[in-house]
């Protein structure tokens, strides 16, 4: 299982974001060179952000970003899910039944349940509170 590049660079956004002072927009142009992610990627990206909520816009001259929420109420799991849809680590935990034809005498999805339970615990509890800088 491996994290896709438009969430990682998603992370990498929020993160920036959240380092400015508050107050601050953060254009495409600062995050895309502060973070090294090409900088059409990173449109596209920004975009889907502020459709799911996690972040604002403000368009024009002096246009940029900021953050929706403060830093310590969004979660790695929150702007991963926004980007990627619902985390599952195996393809028995999505729904309420496994899809396969062993569903009925499938031993390991109560293993992976608890697994995905964990790992989406884990990424709930980081948020982006530790990159928050004092204001100038």
């Amino acid at each position: 299982m491996q994290l896709s590049r438009k969430a990682d660079y998603a992370l990498r956004a929020v993160k920036h974001l959240s380092s400015l002072p508050k107050g601050k927009l953060g254009s495409i142009n600062t995050i895309a060179a502060a973070e090294a992610i090409p900088r059409e990627f990173l449109a596209k990206i920004l975009k889907d952000l502020t459709r799911g909520g996690i972040l604002v816009s403000f368009q024009g001259v002096t246009g940029g970003y900021r953050l929706n929420h403060a830093p310590k109420d969004i979660s790695f799991l929150d702007v991963i899910e926004t980007i990627e849809g619902p985390v599952h680590i195996n393809l028995c935990t999505e729904g309420d039944a496994c899809p396969c034809d062993r569903a009925t005498d499938c031993a390991m999805r109560e293993f992976w349940l608890t697994q995905e339970k964990g790992f989406k615990k884990a990424l709930s509890k980081h948020n982006f509170s530790r990159y928050r800088t004092a204001a100038k």
